[in-house]
């Protein structure tokens, strides 16, 4: 086709129909100016080109097998979507006035390659049931592709766990010292969460999956489009059941808001960490995640995580604001959801980075051993102290009090715990034997955490086992 022909087809459609979706024979006067940008979302959802135009190309299927369209008609139309597909991956496509959102800049691309024929591809189809189907298919890809990134970074944590397994560290209750544990284990513990919200983006994806194509405006298709045809060429796993719903049901998008809330407010929680850890000296993170002072020289301040603590709390908002949003709204679709997309697609991309940047943060920090160990006191052993005892068959609360009385009787003289000499304890309680001594042990200590979840050697080599299995699934 020539250009001249291309652009009489456009002029031809456009003049006929006063615009593809605006006012067309509906309206009499012009759009303000100010409005029209206000109204328009080719500025962002544009992201969906190629769920849009794939979205089409399955309709123009179902059309056709329903008699709306000719063979020649579907293949034209098949052939003149993927050109525009083409434009949109080259960059050489060209938005025009009058492109209100991606569904309108398609088509309108659409009729100018091939002609009328493009008018047809509409038909029984509203952007009600389109963009709905676009953001799903948008947002499973999405899903999916950040569970590829989740399973790097526990992969990640796993390994860098498993090499530096002997490394001890002062566990925190209360930022207080409590006991000690394995570095290992506490990184672990972050791997731990992230496991839970890879789990809970797997069973998210189901309920997004589910192809609303063939719902219409609001009431249905009227010239019975096979519905489960479309949804299996598009790759979904069902169809919605009502089509009121289905035009106006973003529950998939609140879904994802608030799982990328709570999974940024666990890299929050890590964050937290390796800056307490970086200040004490016990970490140090790579020059690549810092950066320095404009007036002190000697500044090395850890930026990147100091961002990914900040994100938890935008993305709580993205979350509550959309959902204050759907709260006041009368049934089937309303054009509040167009504000969907912009918190949607602003939350994957804010996961995807944080992601990518807690990977590089764990594959690149150093653990200091000798500042993690000295972070360690005696006291931290208080409780070592009392199972002593308890070993011997003596009731624990009774061996609580006990040891609590060996931290007083050392706080008064001014000494550790483990200063305190075997007649100072039996002097407290005569069941104190000569192997006392050896619970003034951290690694010992340690080793006795040899439980499922513990802090023992054995114990966090399942951890990392069992972890870096279930990254391999996702």
């Amino acid at each position: 086709m020539t250009t001249t022909q291309e652009s009489t087809h456009g002029k031809e459609s456009l003049a006929t129909r006063g615009g593809l979706f605006g006012a067309g024979g509906r309206f009499s006067g012009g759009t303000d100016p100010i409005m029209e940008k206000f109204n328009e979302s080719l500025s962002f959802d544009k992201r969906m080109y190629d769920q849009d135009i794939r979205g089409s190309v399955a309709y123009a299927k179902a059309i056709c097998a329903a008699g709306i369209l000719s063979e020649k008609e579907r293949d034209d139309i098949i052939a003149g979507l993927q050109q525009v597909r083409e434009e949109w991956r080259s960059g050489t496509f060209e938005i025009k006035p009058g492109d209100e959102d991606i569904h309108t800049a398609n088509e309108r691309r659409l009729t100018e390659l091939i002609g009328p024929a493009g008018g047809k591809l509409h038909t029984g189809r509203s952007r009600n049931d389109q963009v709905a189907t676009d953001a799903r298919l948008w947002t499973v890809e999405a899903e999916r592709d950040l569970l590829k990134d989740l399973s790097l970074l526990l992969d990640t944590i796993s390994s860098f766990s498993e090499n530096h397994l002997d490394v001890l560290m002062a566990g925190y209750t209360h930022l207080q010292p409590a006991q000690p544990i394995r570095f290992s284990h506490w990184l672990m513990s972050h791997a731990a969460a992230l496991v839970r919200d890879a789990g809970r983006l797997q069973e998210i994806i189901p309920r997004t999956n589910l192809c609303p194509l063939g719902s219409g405006a609001l009431a249905g298709n009227a010239f019975g489009v096979d519905r489960e045809f479309l949804a299996k060429e598009l790759g979904f796993n069902g169809v919605t059941s009502n089509s009121l719903d289905a035009v106006c049901d973003r529950d998939f998008i609140v879904d994802f808001l608030f799982w990328s809330t709570l999974l940024l407010t666990h890299l929050s929680q890590f964050a937290e960490d390796v800056i307490i850890n970086n200040l004490l000296k016990c970490i140090t993170i790579d020059d690549a995640y810092a950066t320095g002072s404009s007036l002190m020289p000697q500044k090395k301040n850890p930026d990147a995580l100091e961002l990914l603590r900040g994100k938890a709390g935008i993305a709580l908002g993205r979350a509550v604001g959309f959902t204050a949003t759907l709260k006041g709204l009368p049934r089937a679709y309303n054009k509040d959801l167009q504000e969907d997309k912009v918190q949607l697609f602003d939350a994957v991309d804010t996961v995807k980075d944080c992601l990518a940047i807690a990977t590089g943060i764990v594959a690149t920090m150093v653990p200091n051993p000798n500042m993690l160990v000295k972070a360690l006191s005696p006291e931290m052993l208080a409780t070592d102290l009392a199972d002593y005892l308890v070993r011997k068959g003596v009731p624990f609360r009774e061996t609580h009090h006990i040891s609590g009385a060996c931290v007083r009787l050392s706080e008064e003289r001014g000494i550790s715990i483990d200063k305190l000499t075997l007649e100072d304890l039996q002097k407290i309680d005569g069941r104190f034997g000569d192997d006392i001594m050896s619970v003034w042990d951290y690694e010992v200590s340690v080793e006795r955490k040899n439980v499922t979840g513990g802090t023992a050697k054995a114990s966090v080599m399942k951890q990392i086992k069992d972890t870096r299995a279930f990254a391999a699934t996702l």
